[in-house]
């Protein structure tokens, strides 16, 4: 069987609760504040994907770069006296498509966050390119900027099944554009997704024999879902395969993967040990991640709140309101309630899951609050039951959104 996916925001996980009411006073938090990453996103792209719901908007023309620019530094501004002093561990530029930003933009954009920021040696920086938009020289150029890691969102290398989901580039591009890729860049991740109309077993093994062949260290394979307010959602394609269909799929993609070294870490992610997405990790163990540009959701804690933030979508409305401060679309604080479900839906997408103490750590109030309902996970065969580590058990991984749901309140 297949998993179900959870809501999905340039790869960051979000609940959809409304509260606005902050942690108790009396609730002891943590002195220690967990790792801090930044999410960049660039909003436009040269046509909407019909299955993408993402922040996305198609653009005819010269992207206003210059506007963009200032307004996102002014954007980073505003953060400032919420995270001073903190170092940047990670940095993803998502979108959209961020490769179509000029190499000069690109540069810009991260002489901006160094200028403002303390990036931590090492500091892992992910840039999401189109297959379809991209030239070898501004690879090149992109990583001589301190991008060090690629994400190149492939879907297919089947030109049929390419043409069904709107993309721009063909399988030939794809291959080229790998290729181009690991020659500029240390680390490389190739998106791709199955169960796509039309899509055969063999099909689907011929996907992914063809992304490892390049020898990349990290895949990202994604079951195609109809998501609301997506044209796919409002006009279904023929031939979805069904459910029976898709699960084989993805038995026979953590098949192949595993056959080649990768390990599924994380409910859409295979890598190589040594090679897991630094700045995921960081969203699925609950840690703080400031999110600017249209339509971007950030964490941040102090020691005694977490916020939760979401800019304006639009990237116009965008753009004009981060000059008056207004670009926030939501501002909430956690209640003590939301934790558990907020920790452990982002937790338990991890295959080894995370140790107990993160969520104290992470969240500032004792894991007593969840203790029934560790044990009503525990009793349904669905959480192990080591003291030590929250972790699904194959049973729970199976069934994912069933365990996260027992941790509502």
């Amino acid at each position: 069987m297949q998993l179900n996916e959870i809501k999905r925001n340039g790869g960051q996980v979000i609940a959809s609760s409304n509260s606005v009411i902050p942690l108790q006073k009396n609730v002891q938090f943590t002195k220690s504040l967990p790792p801090l990453s930044l999410y960049i996103h660039v909003p436009w792209c040269v046509r909407k994907c019909p299955y993408c719901d993402f922040n996305s908007h198609a653009h005819q023309g010269k992207i206003p770069e210059d506007t963009y620019l200032a307004a996102l530094e002014q954007d980073l501004i505003s953060v400032l006296p919420s995270v001073w002093g903190r170092a940047i561990h990670t940095v993803f530029i998502g979108g959209g498509t961020p490769s179509l930003l000029s190499s000069k933009a690109l540069d810009r954009l991260l002489t901006i966050v160094r200028n403002l920021f303390n990036l931590a040696p090492g500091t892992e920086i992910t840039m999401e390119a189109n297959p379809g938009t991209v030239e070898a020289s501004r690879f090149v150029d992109y990583a001589a900027s301190g991008v060090n890691r690629i994400s190149l969102g492939v879907q297919s290398f089947n030109d049929d099944s390419l043409k069904r989901l709107g993309r721009i580039h063909d399988s030939e591009q794809a291959k080229r554009a790998i290729v181009m890729a690991q020659e500029a860049f240390a680390r490389v991740n190739i998106d791709l997704m199955y169960a796509l109309p039309h899509q055969t077993l063999a099909a689907c093994q011929q996907d992914i024999q063809t992304a490892l062949s390049f020898g990349t260290e990290h895949l990202s394979l994604y079951n195609l879902t109809l998501e609301p307010n997506t044209v796919f959602a409002k006009y279904p394609p023929d031939g979805i395969p069904d459910d029976d269909l898709a699960g084989d799929m993805q038995d026979l993609l953590i098949d192949m993967t595993a056959s080649q070294g990768f390990e599924q870490y994380e409910v859409s992610a295979y890598a190589r040990q040594y090679a897991y997405c630094q700045h995921n990790l960081n969203y699925w163990q609950f840690g703080d991640y400031i999110g600017v540009g249209p339509g971007a959701h950030g964490k941040i804690s102090t020691h005694d709140s977490i916020h939760r933030t979401a800019r304006v979508k639009n990237p116009d409305s965008w753009m004009q309101k981060v000059q008056t401060g207004e670009q926030l679309a939501e501002s909430r604080y956690l209640s003590y309630k939301e934790l558990p479900f907020e920790f452990m839906l982002n937790a338990l997408r991890l295959k080894q899951g995370v140790p107990t103490h993160y969520f104290a750590d992470h969240c500032g109030i004792n894991l007593n609050i969840m203790l029934p309902m560790i044990e009503k996970a525990v009793n349904k065969g669905l959480l192990d039951s080591d003291p030590n580590h929250l972790k699904a058990t194959p049973l729970g991984w199976r069934y994912l959104n069933d365990l996260q749901e027992i941790f509502l309140l």
